[in-house]
């Protein structure tokens, strides 16, 4: 019984160390995000709107002080679960980054956009 405590002791350390060691190799670089960012953008692009009535927007980034960056506009023949799961990927990364880096912001809150359209098969934000 001794033995079996022994054994179970040292594998919570083991593991307690292990894990230590995954969070120290997980730092999220500036080019991790372009490079998400990029991905999200590209999946976008693949799909096209017909008219304004076909567009949306989701928030996008994750500033210091909470609250988007952004809003992306996008088609509604994007697949909403894929766009969300990359989107929150993201999110994640920004919030990682922000973390690590003691970044700080203006925490001024962006408003989703009131004007979209479709311009040319392109959800596009209307100033």
């Amino acid at each position: 019984m001794k033995k079996s405590f022994n054994i179970l002791l040292l594998s919570i350390v083991l593991f307690g160390f292990q894990c230590e060691k995954e969070s120290v190799n997980s730092t999220i670089t500036p080019q991790q995000l372009v490079d998400k960012k990029q991905e999200i953008l590209n999946y976008i692009s693949g799909f096209s709107c017909a008219n304004a009535t076909s567009c949306n927007h989701i928030a996008f980034g994750s500033k210091p002080c909470g609250g988007p960056r952004e809003y992306l506009v996008f088609p509604n023949t994007v697949n909403q679960a894929t766009l969300e799961s990359l989107i929150n990927e993201y999110n994640d990364l920004d919030n990682q980054y922000n973390i690590q880096t003691g970044a700080v912001s203006d925490c001024m809150v962006v408003s989703p956009p009131n004007n979209i359209d479709c311009v040319n098969g392109v959800c596009t934000i209307i100033n």
